[in-house]
């Protein structure tokens, strides 16, 4: 087992072009081809947490925060960020992070905290914009089933909980092939009328290498007729935050008690209730105060997130209540998910999770 067969599953769900500007996911210290002995899940990257891996015999270290989230010009060891990177180098300890990606998908850490809190009818927050494209092409209409089923095994045609959605329309095609071509059907310098069906189907964009190669292996053409478009349209199944339901409405007391013990919080900020009871429920795992816009304006009750600022209290304007239930306790859940990820995918990998607490904020 190699450290990319890991990196290729997480990003698998979570790909790296789904990561924020700012951000610094991927492989962060070591080789993609190195032998892996184990990997140790944590949510960041200490130096308790690499001698943790040492001591265990773990040699890959998988976590949600980078541990270099700004280029490192020396390495002196004058703070935790260098004495981590070093100690990991040293030891030959790979080190992995999946941060925003992981932060935007389904099934990511929002969807997560949706779990614990048990929501239904749930929905991205701020979905994507320009992250679909549409895949237009020309087959054989004898050959177009072939075709959309390989197109769909790639991963295009999904659409909320639709998959294998496409648009078909029958036509008729010309080509006439030259002295060195191999056509599939007509003569070499007749001009040829072929029944063929124009196939639509959109696919997110970074699937695009993989959903043209599917193309290729499964249509009969020599040359292969095709376009791809760029669309402005939102993609519901990727982007920061959720927002869902409770099954049954509670009172808003009750749930921020219910909040507090479900996420092991020390402590939660929250804005007054200003509300008797609790049905929709928005929140984001980590820094979320950006999306509460987003979580008034879909009406919910409360947004839970984390790393509110004093002044941004205010912003809730007696509309919405805030929990700020912490950053760490909000992300929490994130090394479940790295867990269900890679032990799915590799039953028999040695896989464990870290003991390291390393959320830096107590409460007295």
């Amino acid at each position: 087992m190699k450290v990319k067969d890991i990196v290729a599953a997480i990003e698998e769900i979570a790909p790296l072009s789904y990561q924020e500007s700012y951000d610094n996911a991927g492989l962060i210290v070591g080789r993609s081809d190195l032998e892996i002995t184990g990997a140790l899940i944590c949510l960041d990257v200490v130096e308790e947490v690499v001698e943790e891996a040492i001591e265990k015999g773990l040699n890959l270290i998988i976590s949600h925060h980078p541990i270099v989230f700004k280029g490192l010009k020396r390495f002196n060891g004058n703070n935790y960020v260098e004495r981590t990177v070093m100690l990991a180098i040293q030891n030959n300890i790979a080190i992995y992070a999946a941060h925003t990606n992981l932060d935007s998908v389904k099934g990511g850490v929002s969807d997560k905290m949706c779990d614990v809190l048990g929501l239904v009818n749930r929905k991205v927050l701020d979905p994507v914009s320009e992250d679909l494209k549409k895949l237009v092409t020309y087959v054989p209409s004898d050959k177009a089933e072939e075709v959309r089923k390989s197109l769909f095994e790639a991963g295009a045609g999904q659409t909320g909980n639709y998959d294998s959605c496409s648009f078909n329309s029958k036509g008729e095609g010309t080509f006439k092939a030259n002295e060195t071509a191999t056509p599939y059907a007509g003569k070499q310098g007749e001009l040829h009328y072929e029944a063929e069906t124009r196939i639509e189907t959109i696919f997110p964009k970074h699937l695009q290498g993989t959903i043209v190669r599917a193309l290729f292996r499964s249509h009969p053409y020599e040359e292969v007729a095709y376009d791809i478009y760029s669309l402005e349209n939102k993609n519901p199944q990727v982007g920061l935050g959720m927002i869902g339901e409770l099954e049954k409405p509670m009172d808003s007391l009750e749930f921020l008690k219910k909040l507090k013990d479900l996420f092991h919080c020390g402590a939660i900020r929250h804005t007054p209730i200003i509300k008797n009871t609790i049905r929709k429920v928005a929140l984001c795992g980590g820094s979320g105060s950006f999306l509460l816009r987003k979580a008034m304006a879909s009406k919910a009750d409360i947004y839970i997130s984390g790393d509110f600022k004093y002044h941004e209290f205010f912003d809730a304007e007696g509309k919405i209540i805030i929990a700020d239930i912490g950053h760490y306790e909000s992300e929490q859940f994130t090394r479940e998910i790295f867990y269900e990820i890679v032990t799915k995918k590799f039953p028999n990998f040695a896989v464990r999770i870290s003991e390291i607490n390393s959320n830096p904020i107590n409460y007295l």
